[in-house]
């Protein structure tokens, strides 16, 4: 019998090798921008906002600085965003460097996994070595007795992923092709991808459907029920009144056909809409919420006003993108 400790390990380092989320809620393609959900409890969750803007990495965190320090490294991001050196940033400054920011997130994370994995002399990687090197053994986990077939649900989905990444069917990732295999949210193959993960993370009774119930299950699971929600209005049913905003949004707008369930097709409109920049977005809402003057850009000190929502406390590796990233 495997050990419990040693499966709950292997899942966590299957979620960082593949990007899959460990997290029940960690499902729209908005985390394109940031592991953090968007809305925390119906309202804008500010981490999300400083994730975006600084990115992803653990190497440095704002927390451990204080607010004079944290507004003066602020100040120089500023002048790295502010590409014609008017000292007014647009909005399209602003989203540029968002969409950066993500940019070299996602090349570091898959430089880091590719040295990790160990390519071959071809500099490719193939199944069976991504396989040993993420589960132990390379064996089929599909066959009785074998020595991943307590992981064989894992493995398999691991697998398919895979052979979406693989373009040229050859069994063996290049690096290009094992970016798209660790973050298949900003690969247009991979979206299939993305929405058959999310149907399987969330449809709880296996019937290919994702129900109103499923859906709220999934944003508001019995593990939420004491976080700190004490004070929030609750309608008779004894949710809080954003739950119920969400059931109007699953009814209103995610179920098209009315049928009271999401099918594939509604996930993907859900998790991947059409025509949504997810940096243009966030960029406009940045510039909402801190264009004191309302001219639709923001001087430094608008920013530095603002430094909390910039910055907060969420991990950042800001202070590299500014070392090693003078091109941007």
């Amino acid at each position: 019998m495997v050990c419990w400790s040693v499966f709950l390990a292997l899942l966590m380092v299957l979620a960082i090798c593949t990007g899959v989320p460990t997290d029940k809620k960690q499902r729209t393609v908005d985390k394109t921008l940031s592991d953090i959900d968007h809305q925390t409890d119906g309202e804008h969750n500010a981490d999300y906002d400083h994730d975006a803007f600084l990115g992803h990495e653990d190497k440095a965190t704002f927390d451990q600085l204080s607010p004079e320090e944290s507004k003066e490294r602020l100040g120089i991001i500023v002048s790295k965003i502010d590409k014609d050196g008017d000292s007014l940033v647009t909005e399209q400054e602003l989203k540029d460097w968002i969409r950066y920011v993500q940019t070299r997130y996602i090349v570091q994370d898959t430089d880091r996994m590719w040295k990790d994995h160990q390519p071959d002399e071809d500099n490719a990687l193939s199944w069976k070595s991504y396989q040993k090197r993420t589960f132990g053994y390379d064996d089929d986990p599909n066959e009785k007795g074998s020595r991943t077939e307590a992981y064989a649900e894992m493995i398999n989905r691991d697998r398919r992923r895979w052979k979406k990444a693989d373009k040229d069917g050859d069994d063996r990732l290049s690096k290009e092709e094992f970016m798209d295999f660790l973050h298949p949210e900003d690969a247009e193959h991979m979206r299939d991808i993305v929405v058959m993960e999310t149907l399987e993370d969330i449809d709880k009774d296996h019937d290919g459907y994702i129900s109103m119930k499923e859906y709220i299950d999934d944003i508001w699971g019995d593990d939420d029920d004491d976080e700190d929600d004490d004070d929030e209005d609750r309608n008779e049913n004894g949710e809080p009144d954003w739950v119920q905003s969400e059931r109007d949004q699953f009814t209103n707008y995610r179920d098209k056909n009315q049928d009271g369930q999401l099918d594939t097709d509604e996930i993907r409109e859900w998790i991947i809409p059409e025509d949504y920049d997810h940096s243009s977005a966030e960029a406009i809402h940045l510039i909402k919420a801190s264009d004191k003057d309302g001219d639709g850009k923001l001087t430094k000190q608008e920013i530095l006003d603002k430094y909390d929502l910039f910055v907060g406390s969420q991990a950042t590796d800001f202070g590299e993108a500014l070392a090693r990233h003078d091109e941007f």
